[in-house]
Formats: structure tokens, sequence, C-alpha cells
């Protein structure tokens, strides 16, 4: 699943009598720590209830008209996609705190990552 993959999914499923913009995130592998570690891959995984419980509240939120996500399980190396989110919906105001929100949530909440970290001189 590519972001172009979900976007045009969501598009097959709106109605754009109601939607205004699309915003996406696209997540990738760093090739560091936030703390500037080295990482060699990561090893991802999800809790689906809480996954879709996430994206069914923010499918409620006010003009919005979708929210999918897609989210590469398993071992994902350096540069790998990780977690795609499309929001649809009809302002800005609307759709970009969506976006966030949900981001947020998902990788706090759902998603579990383990970091395998690399020595240095690699």
């Amino acid at each position: 699943m590519t972001l172009c993959d979900l976007l045009d999914k969501v598009k097959k499923e709106i109605d754009f009598t109601r939607v205004g913009m699309f915003a996406c995130h696209n997540g990738v592998v760093r090739g560091t720590t936030r703390d500037g570690e080295a990482v060699s891959r990561l090893i991802i995984s999800c809790d689906i209830n809480k996954w879709n419980e996430i994206l069914n509240e923010m499918r409620r939120r006010p003009g919005i008209s979708a929210v999918e996500a897609y989210l590469h399980e398993g071992e994902r190396n350096i540069g790998d996609d990780i977690l795609l989110i499309v929001v649809a919906g009809d302002i800005r105001e609307h759709v970009l705190p969506v976006l966030e929100e949900t981001l947020e949530r998902l990788k706090r909440e759902a998603i579990k990552k383990k970091e395998e970290r690399r020595e240095q001189s690699e």
C-alpha cells in the first residue's frame, strides 16, 4: 500500500460536494532515534481494536468525510514507509487538526514499535 493507493481509495468513497481538501501523512523509518542514536530497522505491530476505535472517533468529527490509515507491520528498514493517513473534509480548520490528532493517537495508543539500534561504526 502506498499513500497514492490510500488517497485513491478515499477519493472513490467520498462525496465531493462535502470535500474541499485532503491532508496526508506518510511516516518513514528514520536512520536515527529522536535522541540521535543510529537505528538499523524497526519492528512494528498494532492493537487493531484501539486502531479502529481511534479512526471511528476521528470520522465523526465536524466537517470530516473520511479518515483512512494503513500501517506497514513487521520489520521495516530505513526509508521504508510505516504509517499512512488520509483525512478528507470540508475546510482546513477541520481537516488539519484531525490529521494531527489521528497521527498522535495512533502512535501513542495503537502502534507499538521496537527500534533496533546499530553500532555507530556500521
